[in-house]
């Protein structure tokens, strides 16, 4: 069939099968192109959000001193004297006098796996005091959350607000193992 075809219809089906070729390529071509492209720059993008991430020494010291620092539970007993160590200190460190710290049986938590205890703990002290333990208890890095807090003044003085005398009862939770 090759034999029959004229010198000048093979040029023009080499021609139409380069043509073909070119076509494929320009479309494939053009879809790498393209992709490329978006990948080129989004990789721009992710290294500029690296380099915005990327801060100096003080600035991420400052950023560190924020966020508030976490131990992982422990098992039951070791966790309940560790806290509760922990508590203390912060008691002292604000002036509070307290009455010997409770520890609370543990309960199931909603949190699978672990225990939640509870430590309570009453006192009398002033308000301001009261302030002062509560702005620096999160520095405590065993502390789940407050589970219950009463300040009372004394009922006998109506009408007046003593806030040198308050009553203090506080319930704190840990996770235990």
């Amino acid at each position: 069939m090759i034999d029959k075809l004229s010198k000048k219809d093979i040029r023009a089906i080499k021609i139409g099968a380069i043509a073909a070729v070119i076509i494929a390529v320009l479309m494939f071509g053009s879809k790498l192109h393209g992709r490329w492209k978006k990948a080129k720059t989004k990789g721009s993008e992710l290294y500029a959000k690296l380099d915005a991430i990327d801060v100096d020494q003080i600035k991420q010291a400052g950023l560190m001193s924020i966020v508030p620092v976490i131990e992982m539970p422990k098992i039951e007993e070791e966790q309940k004297f560790l806290f509760r160590d922990k508590l203390s200190e912060q008691l002292k460190r604000a002036g509070i006098r307290n009455k010997p710290l409770q520890v609370q049986a543990g309960r199931k938590s909603p949190q699978a796996g672990y225990k939640l205890l509870l430590v309570k703990c009453n006192a009398t002290c002033r308000f301001s005091q009261v302030l002062d333990l509560l702005a620096r208890l999160n520095e405590n890095p065993y502390l789940v959350g407050i589970e219950e807090l009463k300040i009372k003044c004394d009922p006998k003085k109506k009408g007046q607000v003593d806030l040198d005398q308050v009553d203090l009862d506080l319930v704190v939770s840990t996770f235990a193992i």
